[in-house]
């Protein structure tokens, strides 16, 4: 596809691996964090989930862009992602439901992209040394340059302020049983749809709504979303947890399980190259059943950190032993490092959902 076109983009990374490739997407520079993904389809779900924000996403899959843009599959309406970088980008999408190609939504959106690099090289690379900030930029920018950019770059720790809504807003389905407050520190559109599936009324809030004001809401459980960044930066969130833990039934996911962990006393600390892609094996430790997971994160959760709190451990990463999920029965409290709205088994975690109908069908009666 890129025969004849001379390369104008590279990406270093922070200590000097360079791969030079052809420009799609928005133009300019942008440094962030490159990290890969596994998945063989959902690049527009993936570039539009506010998780990438920050991140430039290394796509192991090598054909992207293939079925275009559908308006019916996006994660946000304002994507964030900070680049994407792919073996081969297909600018002339066959699709009945394609309103644009991949590169469009990307130039609307200002995130960079690259093609025609040695994917399968960077990806062992990330593997192997771990994530690295990088800076995608022209081809004719010194590699020595670059690098000092990146040295001389500071990451910010903003990034669920910057992803979340700014107010409140109701997602409504006809004859409600439940009324959720959803967290928003960067949720994906389709846990609302999920948990509308539910006949849930959700409310989305703003990830700094003090507890007072969700109280006021009258909510019969509490969801904490999906988000960018370390959590330990979302101090207002974990706080949250503290002062509503108990009184509602709580569900957190990814982000939200990692600061419902947090809460209760325990830590996180930053994976070597995260976890991403569609088919991450987690078992539930107290059936031995298997799900086949989608996955989207940086830190994890330190097992031992959990020991002598109320929290207890109930799914682990097959691949790496990591913490997948925990429950505190008492305060009808659990959480999930995984998406089950993502549907990768494809059903295998949609329990999850159950479960916290149950929660709260109980919450509401006793």
């Amino acid at each position: 596809m890129d025969a004849g076109k001379k390369r104008d983009r590279k990406l270093v990374l922070e200590d000097g691996e360079e791969y030079a490739g052809y420009a799609f997407g928005a133009e300019g520079e942008r440094i962030s964090e490159i990290v890969f993904n596994t998945s063989p389809v959902g690049y527009q779900e993936i570039v539009s989930d506010p998780s990438y924000t920050y991140q430039t996403v290394v796509m192991a899959y090598p054909l992207i862009g293939n079925y275009g843009i559908a308006e019916d599959d996006f994660e946000t309406r304002t994507p964030t992602a900070g680049g994407l970088a792919v073996r081969e980008y297909n600018g002339s999408p066959s699709n009945w439901r394609s309103v644009k190609t991949l590169g469009e939504l990307m130039e609307d959106f200002g995130i960079p992209g690259i093609s025609g690099i040695d994917t399968r090289r960077l990806v062992r690379s990330i593997r192997d040394r771990g994530s690295r900030l990088g800076i995608m930029t022209d081809i004719g920018t010194p590699t020595a340059e670059a690098v000092e950019k990146i040295a001389s770059y500071t990451p910010p720790h903003d990034a669920v302020a910057r992803v979340s809504r700014k107010k409140p807003e109701v997602y409504a389905v006809p004859d409600p049983e439940f009324h959720v407050v959803a967290v928003d520190c960067g949720m994906k559109q389709n846990i609302v749809r999920s948990l509308n599936k539910k006949r849930c009324r959700v409310t989305a809030v703003p990830f700094d709504t003090a507890a007072e004001e969700i109280e006021a809401l009258r909510p019969d459980g509490i969801f904490l979303s999906n988000g960018p960044g370390d959590p330990t930066d979302v101090g207002p969130v974990i706080e949250l947890v503290r002062r509503l833990r108990g009184k509602y039934p709580i569900f957190g996911i990814c982000l939200g399980h990692q600061m419902i962990c947090l809460a209760y006393g325990g830590s996180t600390y930053k994976l070597k190259f995260g976890h991403r892609g569609g088919n991450h094996p987690v078992r539930d430790v107290r059936t031995g059943k298997i799900e086949i997971t989608s996955q989207n994160h940086s830190f994890a959760v330190d097992p031992e950190s959990l020991r002598g709190t109320d929290l207890s451990v109930t799914h682990v990463n097959i691949l790496d032993g990591t913490v997948e999920g925990v429950e505190c029965t008492r305060d009808r409290v659990f959480s999930v490092q995984y998406h089950p709205e993502s549907a990768p088994g494809p059903e295998d975690s949609f329990y999850l959902f159950d479960r916290f109908i149950s929660e709260m069908r109980s919450a509401r009666h006793a």
